[in-house]
């Protein structure tokens, strides 16, 4: 092979080298809805529709749905309403602290998942994980002084309990919720979630 052969050939194999680094332009990705066009009607397709009925035509299923009578639930978003309002927003509006607070105690008297939640509050679970967080932490702030038991009182509460069911050390049961717990290591089979 010639010199100016072999001097071709390395001009064109560094050109195409050299051409492989430089990339085209990308299209420009349009960018994907930031939620589903369902949770955006929530207004016309949430449970607060429901719960006003319950309240004004059924108030034993009111209280059966939210556990909890109507002047009950009406104090207790009265008094966190503050806590847990959002401001609205261009994008979209702020949940309700009407929608918050009842989907919130639905959730802790059925036990429901957030995926089962969605589609009775048509709110996303990702919302749902971070609401329920805001409100829970509301109501505890609220209600931390309706709560307050001297040491020995709960003390006579967990022996109550304790030989009423013959599970010492314990002043309760929660109805329709399962607390999930972390073993403590070589536990063997004592602790199942």
């Amino acid at each position: 092979m010639s010199v100016n052969l072999k001097r071709a050939l390395l001009c064109v194999i560094i050109d195409e080298l050299c051409n492989d680094d430089i990339q085209e332009p990308t299209q420009i990705k349009r960018r994907r809805v930031w939620s589903k066009s369902w949770y955006l009607n929530r207004p016309e397709l949430s449970h607060s529709h429901l719960v006003k009925e319950l309240e004004i035509s059924a108030p034993s299923d009111f209280k059966n749905f939210l556990r909890m009578d109507s002047e009950t639930y009406n104090e207790l978003l009265r008094k966190v309403s503050p806590l847990i309002k959002k401001q609205d927003t261009i994008m979209r509006d702020a949940i309700s602290p009407n929608e918050r607070l009842s989907a919130i105690l639905w959730f802790l008297a059925s036990g429901q998942t957030f995926g089962g939640l969605k589609l009775l509050t048509a709110i996303s679970p990702q919302s749902l994980g971070v609401l329920i967080m805001e409100t829970c932490s509301a109501i505890i702030k609220v209600l931390k002084t309706y709560i307050k038991l001297a040491a020995d009182e709960w003390k006579a509460v967990a022996t109550e309990f304790g030989d009423r069911w013959n599970f010492p050390k314990c002043i309760g049961a929660l109805d329709g919720k399962h607390a999930q717990i972390k073993k403590p290591n070589w536990s063997g089979s004592y602790y199942f979630n």
